[in-house]
């Protein structure tokens, strides 16, 4: 890169700005290093990163294009930095992403706004690669500056640049094109919106289809900024052409667009120009654009107007939750909850109830897992009687189901049901299937369960939770998968804090207790977790009586593993040992005398959390 008049190579142009004179425009190396934090020695050094032979280096360089610009100050900046990343463009697709990402944030480095249109020129390069990502980064940066330019700038400097790429060779840059067009709109006076106009329905009708996407895309943008009358005479036109393009990847991006109009229009205007389309795709050949009429149908209802989806698109939602291709039912099922709110309850139990039947018993799993995380939400719609009666069953059967996804999902939405038919119908109604699903051998769905039991605890109460729970949520602390018999823990916890200490006390504590003279050290190794965690919700003087006698005797376990937890626990049990008077004296008298002697284990790990308990630990009036 040359550096004035005289050729300069970037060491010496750094040796030069080493020098004591202060440069209000340049940066000091050692401040790009404090700055920055970067391992580069100088900003010489990133300067020679971006013709490197490695890839990795000059993406690097990129990032740190700031840095550089920094230091060359604005003039240097502008006439040299800048065209020498424009003659760079001939390189890897991760270099130029990197450019045209950073590319946006030189426009505070080049001394002023009226510089911005200086960095639209590699940009526009950038703009007609032929690798899409890079291409969308350089569109996005290009939006970006733009709403930074003065109108000025836009009319004399970016309506060009865009109108060059409108008109290029290359389907690239027509492509890159469609997306600049809604930025500067409404800056433009009416003949350069006509103008604008006529440029981009060009583009819709360009005979490469990915020329038509980009501007599917950008139509629903362009929609935003036009005003009403061309909101229908032109938008709306361009969307009914593009709606029948013989190209499904276009006509499938044609549903935001039609949601951006109705979004605009009113309910009579909706219904004579958008529901006759919005039909046509809902029943076209192609399952993609099928399953985004699907995925948007909520959405597209709430645009379109509340009665004309109740007179118009029942049928039509109804035909997608019963399309040939799973991946549209499965769309269709994850808007059920969303669409029913249009319907009244008898368009639900005579329309869609028979729809969701079938749907349950669905021959791809996904779409039975779609259903089962979804339809908890017309519990709300239905009410009580209706919950009981229609859809109770089918949250049986689904969770009977033999894919462990929808299982899951039941069970993760159960909350919402209790809501609406009350706890008690409901554990009476699914405790057989949660018994059952308890020993599920999906870990997961054992888990699910878990989460789940503490809803169910204080409704019950405790002689019935005693009876029916009580064992299974002792022996998930034996699961052979860590994360069960951890939430297992935790799930105790929680269970204390619902039932009170003391019945803690009675029913679990003696039974944790017993799995402290267990074989397996894994059991042992739960004791612990299973005490330690249940501290917060224990008096102390259970902490005191049961728990930290059966903590210190784990002490002398020959499992190293066994203890060092031991240190770690005593040293979480001591601040609950400090709050009371009665156990505070517990810290001196045998926890400290315990980690001490821990201190001396031949296991190096053991003595090091020992060590950490004691310096850690709130040991007052003791000097450590």
């Amino acid at each position: 890169m040359e550096v004035d008049s005289t050729p300069m190579t970037p060491t010496e142009y750094m040796e030069e700005d080493r020098s004591p004179v202060p440069d209000s425009t340049a940066m000091d190396v050692s401040e790009v290093d404090q700055n920055d934090d970067d391992d580069l020695s100088s900003v010489a050094a990133l300067i020679d990163q971006l013709k490197h032979d490695d890839v990795q280096f000059r993406v690097n360089a990129c990032k740190k294009l700031t840095v550089i610009a920094a230091a060359l100050g604005p003039e240097r900046a502008r006439d040299e930095l800048i065209p020498f990343l424009d003659d760079s463009i001939d390189d890897e697709d991760e270099v130029l992403l990197a450019l045209a990402e950073e590319l946006p944030n030189l426009s505070s480095y080049l001394g002023g706004s009226e510089y911005l249109p200086r960095l639209l020129v590699p940009l526009e390069s950038l703009a007609a690669i032929e690798d899409a990502t890079v291409r969308d980064k350089a569109v996005s940066s290009l939006r970006q500056i733009a709403t930074q330019m003065e109108d000025s700038q836009r009319n004399n400097d970016f309506a060009p640049l865009v109108k060059r790429l409108a008109q290029g060779e290359w389907f690239t840059s027509r492509a890159s094109a469609a997306g600049l067009f809604a930025v500067c709109y409404s800056a433009f006076d009416a003949q350069k919106q006509e103008e604008w106009r006529n440029m981009f329905a060009q583009l819709v009708h360009d005979e490469t289809p990915m020329v038509r996407r980009s501007t599917t895309k950008a139509l629903e943008t362009l929609s935003s900024v036009v005003s009403e009358e061309h909101l229908e005479t032109f938008v709306l036109s361009l969307f009914n052409e593009l709606a029948s393009d013989d190209q499904d990847s276009v006509r499938l991006l044609t549903i935001e667009i039609l949601i951006a109009i109705a979004n605009r229009f009113d309910a009579q205007k909706n219904r004579d120009t958008l529901l006759e389309p919005l039909k046509s795709l809902a029943r076209d050949k192609a399952w993609r654009v099928r399953y985004m009429v699907a995925s948007k149908f909520v959405e597209v209802c709430d645009a379109i107007g509340e009665d004309t989806v109740r007179a118009e698109l029942v049928s039509t939602f109804v035909d997608l939750l019963k399309d040939s291709e799973g991946e549209v039912r499965t769309a269709a099922a994850g808007e059920v909850p969303g669409f029913a709110k249009f319907a009244d309850k008898q368009t639900i139990l005579e329309s869609f109830l028979p729809c969701i039947r079938e749907l349950v018993e669905d021959g791809n799993q996904h779409v039975r897992a779609a259903l089962a995380l979804h339809i908890s939400g017309l519990s709300p719609i239905l009410g009580k009687e209706d919950t009981i009666e229609h859809l109770l069953p089918l949250f049986l059967q689904l969770l009977k189901d033999e894919f462990p996804d929808v299982r899951l999902n039941v069970i993760a939405n159960l909350e919402q049901i209790n809501k609406v038919i009350g706890i008690d119908l409901l554990s009476q109604s699914l405790l057989p299937a949660i018994t059952e699903l308890a020993e599920d051998r999906q870990w997961r769905v054992r888990l699910a369960i878990i989460e789940y039991i503490p809803l169910l605890a204080s409704p019950l109460g405790v002689e019935f939770f005693d009876e029916k729970l009580l064992n299974l949520c002792m022996s998930w602390l034996g699961d052979a998968v860590y994360s069960i018999r951890e939430a297992a823990t935790i799930n105790l916890k929680k269970l204390t804090e619902v039932f009170g200490a003391e019945w803690a006390k009675d029913t679990v504590i003696t039974q944790i207790i017993k799995m402290a003279d267990n074989e397996n050290y894994l059991y042992r190794m739960t004791t612990i977790f299973t005490l330690t965690t249940m501290t917060d919700a224990l008096s102390p003087s259970i902490i005191k009586d049961y728990v930290l006698p059966t903590v210190i005797s784990l002490s002398e376990d020959p499992i190293p593993n066994i203890r060092f937890n031991v240190a770690k626990a005593l040293e979480t049990l001591t601040p609950s040992l400090k709050q009371d008077a009665n156990t505070a004296d517990l810290i001196e008298s045998t926890v400290v005398p315990s980690l001490q002697k821990l201190t001396n284990d031949k296991d190096g790990d053991v003595r090091f959390f020992a060590s950490r308990a004691l310096l850690d630990g709130e040991f007052t009036g003791r000097a450590l």
